[in-house]
């Protein structure tokens, strides 16, 4: 008989030692387990010290980088055989996913208490029953963002709000409970409200498909406001500042601000409805961007070369040539205390005429471009311009191919959207040997450029305010307009514009 001393690892070493000289390593990887509490101690004889600590140190980690903050246990108990799955299935966890309710525990609810002993009422039931799913599932800590968040502590809510995508992406498992479902009189009513599918949507994590992303996003209802800008932080792998009480247009200003400065991706600027106070050129609320992204008809390769072969006969190849450098000079778009700063293609409206009816809808006469129709209410001191899509210029990105060394495990399921301004018509790789783009020569590269500046595009209207500052005027509607004559290039001006 072995009295132990709780508070050291010495009584469990000698357990351990001889349970393994008898061979019944049941037990001894019992006792090994107790040991697992005191990892300074676990450079013991389970096997040789530096490999054990080797191996508890890596599957330590491996569970503790992509851990909540705080945990719910749900076991009292553990069994398991080798170090690796020891380690692991003592810490990996299980998160909930659901709408947040009237009556949610919260932390000081909870602390300290055994979950199970709480009177289930309200989110108390949902807590034990999501626990006990979790349990039932092999699994001993659990994670739910209502109580697991100390949102008494800012810096405690900072890190959880920009960790949580990532504490959902290497959970070991995601329950998610679906609160709308019809009660029923029958036992486990509320268990069977919980779901636990394999995947929901895949994609990857980024900046890609920003544009179909918002759409996803964009019939989200959340509790706080701001969170329908901070629930996207992780999706679209970004990091700001959590300021609950900025309110809803500034903390989704900060959010598509950050997207546009990182990706230089302008489809974001693809919306409809109110203009954001944060800026004229992001909308108020990401209900905007309910509407699918308006997508042109395709553009084969051989109407390209059809019309690349035209223009050599009438179009000046110098003026190609100018035009050609002079958008390739062209910064990506930026954000300044708040100003976008819009490289674009301007054009000067001549005439504006309204017209008759009760609608203010009025015909815009504008130099190199057929006429178009607007409807706003809004002051129509105008410019048109067409925002700079550098995809244009023809020539693949390869800082933007996907790369698959950085996520091995979701090779097969990756299903990655593209961005709703795919340009693929633009090139294919495939028509290259070994897949790589042949370059084009100067002339032909500049005049599929005007080729492409042909085509139908959407506009923005905007609005002076002071000297070289503008608003977008909010429209119900995508404006579409088209130049008459792509080879009278002296109608267009390549500016940046500044946007409030």
């Amino acid at each position: 008989i072995i009295e132990l001393d709780p508070s050291s690892h010495i009584g469990y070493q000698l357990i351990h030692a001889a349970l393994r000289d008898l061979q019944r390593y049941d037990e001894a990887t019992d006792a090994f387990t107790i040991i697992l509490s005191k990892l300074d101690d676990l450079r013991q004889q389970y096997i040789h010290p530096s490999q054990a600590e080797d191996v508890i140190q890596r599957a330590v980690w491996t569970e503790f980088e992509y851990t909540p903050l705080r945990l719910l246990n749900t076991f009292t108990d553990l069994r398991t055989e080798r170090i690796t799955n020891v380690v692991a299935t003592y810490f990996r966890c299980v998160l909930l996913s659901h709408r947040w309710e009237e009556a949610e525990a919260v932390l000081p609810n909870i602390q300290d208490k055994v979950v199970y002993e709480l009177n289930g009422l309200g989110g108390i039931a949902k807590l034990q029953s999501f626990c006990k799913l979790a349990r039932d599932a092999g699994y001993r800590w659990a994670w739910m963002d209502t109580c697991c968040i100390d949102k008494r502590s800012n810096t405690e809510v900072q890190e959880s709000v920009n960790s949580m995508f990532v504490w959902y992406r290497h959970s070991a498992l995601t329950i998610v409970y679906l609160c709308d479902v019809p009660p029923s009189s029958q036992p486990g009513a509320l268990a069977r409200k919980f779901v636990a599918p394999k995947a929901l949507v895949t994609f990857r994590p980024g900046m890609t498909g920003a544009r179909e992303k918002l759409q996803w996003a964009s019939k989200r209802v959340t509790t706080l406001q701001e969170d329908v800008a901070y629930s996207l932080f992780g999706i679209f792998g970004i990091t700001l500042p959590v300021i609950y009480g900025e309110r809803k247009q500034r903390a989704l200003g900060r959010l598509l601000q950050e997207i546009v400065a990182q990706s230089g991706d302008i489809s974001v600027l693809d919306w409809i409805g109110q203009p954001s106070e944060f800026n004229s050129c992001l909308p108020a609320d990401i209900t905007s961007y309910t509407t699918p992204p308006r997508t042109l008809p395709p553009f084969s390769e051989d109407d390209i070369h059809t019309q690349v072969s035209s223009l050599r006969q009438s179009a000046s190849t110098a003026v190609a040539l100018k035009l050609y450098d002079q958008l390739e000079q062209l910064m990506a778009p930026r954000f300044a205390n708040c100003r976008l700063h819009l490289p674009c293609i301007s054009f000067r409206v001549m005439e504006v005429r309204r017209k008759s009816g009760p609608t203010k809808e009025y015909r815009i006469k504008a130099d190199g471009l057929h006429d178009l129709f607007i409807t706003t209410a809004e002051s129509l001191t105008l410019l048109l311009v067409r925002p700079w899509d550098r995809d244009l210029l023809g020539v693949p990105d390869f800082a933007e191919q996907p790369d698959f060394t950085d996520d091995m495990e979701s090779i097969e399921n990756w299903s990655e959207a593209r961005s709703p301004a795919d340009h693929s018509q633009l090139y294919d790789l495939n028509r290259f040997p070994g897949g790589s783009p042949v370059e084009e020569e100067p002339v032909s590269r500049a005049l599929r450029l005007m080729v492409r500046l042909g085509q139908p595009f959407d506009a923005f209207s905007l609005a002076q305010q002071r000297v070289r500052e503008y608003k977008r005027i909010a429209s119900d509607y995508n404006i579409v307009a088209q130049v008459k004559d792509i080879t009278s290039v002296d109608d267009m001006v390549i500016r940046t514009v500044e946007i409030l």
